[in-house]
């Protein structure tokens, strides 16, 4: 049956579970809907493994107890990742070079742990939501002193140098919304406001996507096609931006030749209308184009396998920082005591990063940290093969390196994570 917001279930538990959708049909029609996604895992293999296959029919299936009931279990979630007792800080502000160091300083010195972040950048902002508890006890800080004192730190840091006139946020929150779909959230706000789109510290467009929008008179709805570089999580990305912007995708065709990714989606406002006006057209145009070069990241992954303590991530931020290198993506998860971050750098200056500045990272990190290093193109997402096969050797055996939607596994199995 038909619901409000379905589509963006469904894709949703495709993407945490790291699925590539290379080719999608979508249509519904009064009560019903009927979608068929043509997914492989994140090496572009056939999904085989029994234990994923169980796990889409559980959760999309008519017995599902997930998508209703994110809000039950006594654990929370961060994508796949359960992380037991925990408060959710979400920030947004002035990017700058050294930021995110900054905020991980912020966060030990308030004797807080961090066990799980994420971080996008996109045109000189930054949206981060950040799981940590306490250091001593391990639950969730919840003193209103403390809290106070550590978003009053966290607004000065991003404020930044100049005056901003989007503004800055840090929230304390106990909300279940995914993390990936709660930083598209927090970024499109600023969009809707932004009057000057400046490109950030070393960001570099190479190929802008193509995004029109067109009426369809005789069905009443309005066409959106876009077409840009093909990566994981882009039907993802774009069904989420509608769905915030409060359209419904009605039927919709993806298709994908490996290079470029090709989407047509048939929508309306929820309240039945067009998009009608040639203003209301470019603000969905241009939230819709963001949302897709949001996550884009070119430059180097720096893939960073260790045994996990207080202060881990405020030493490897202060490290990058200290090098010279921006962070522009971040992904940090902790699962039985070891850290799994991974970090998407580049050269301020918008040039290519000097191999040499890689090898003095690798030397200063690489004596209690496994790093691995990817020459990313922008096209891509996903953990680099060879990192994988290095995790396989580690205690760390048979899990999916740096993958959040790899970890479900673990979940079934029921097995500790912290």
């Amino acid at each position: 049956m038909n619901k409000t917001g379905i589509l963006l279930e469904v894709v949703q538990v495709l993407s945490d579970l790291d699925l590539t959708i290379s080719k999608a049909y979508i249509t519904s029609d009064g009560g019903w809907f009927m979608d068929v996604f043509h997914v492989t895992d994140p090496s572009g293999r056939k999904v085989t493994d029994q234990k994923t296959i169980d796990y889409i029919e559980k959760a999309l299936g008519p017995e599902s107890n997930i998508l209703p009931k994110r809000d039950t279990s006594p654990l929370k979630s961060v994508g796949m990742h359960f992380i037991g007792d925990h408060t959710a800080i979400e920030l947004l502000g002035t990017d700058r070079p050294g930021l995110l160091s900054d905020i991980f300083a912020v966060l030990k010195d308030s004797d807080c742990n961090v066990i799980a972040a994420e971080v996008w950048t996109h045109r000189l902002r930054v949206a981060c939501v950040v799981y940590v508890n306490d250091v001593g006890s391990g639950k969730a800080v919840d003193d209103p002193n403390r809290l106070g004192k550590i978003e009053e730190q966290l607004n000065n840091l991003l404020r930044g140098q100049g005056n901003d006139s989007r503004g800055v946020r840090a929230n304390f929150s106990m909300g279940s919304t995914p993390v990936d779909r709660r930083l598209h959230q927090l970024m499109l706000s600023d969009v809707e406001t932004e009057t000057d789109p400046t490109v950030g510290p070393g960001e570099v467009i190479d190929v802008k996507p193509v995004v029109t929008i067109e009426r369809c008179e005789e069905k009443a709805y309005s066409v959106v096609n876009v077409k840009c570089k093909d990566r994981p999580k882009l039907l993802f990305d774009i069904v989420c931006t509608l769905t915030d912007m409060e359209f419904v995708v009605f039927h919709a065709s993806v298709t994908s030749d490996g290079s470029y990714g090709l989407q047509e989606l048939f929508i309306r406002r929820k309240d039945g209308g067009t998009l009608d006006s040639k203003d209301e057209v470019e603000k969905v145009i241009k939230c819709l184009e963001a949302a897709i070069l949001r996550r884009v990241s070119e430059g180097f992954s720096l893939e960073l396998c260790g045994e996990d303590r207080v202060g881990l991530l405020s030493d490897l931020t202060r490290v990058l920082r200290e090098h010279g290198l921006t962070v522009a993506r971040a992904d940090v998860a902790t699962v039985g005591g070891q850290a799994m971050n991974v970090f998407y750098v580049r050269d301020p200056s918008g040039k290519p990063v000097n191999p040499t500045t890689i090898d003095a990272v690798r030397k200063e990190v690489g004596q209690t940290i496994m790093l691995s290093v990817k020459n990313v193109p922008s096209n891509s997402a996903t953990p680099s093969k060879v990192a994988r096969q290095q995790a396989a050797s580690t205690s760390l055996a048979k899990s999916n390196f740096f993958s959040f939607g790899g970890l479900f596994g673990k979940i079934l199995s029921g097995s500790n994570m912290v």
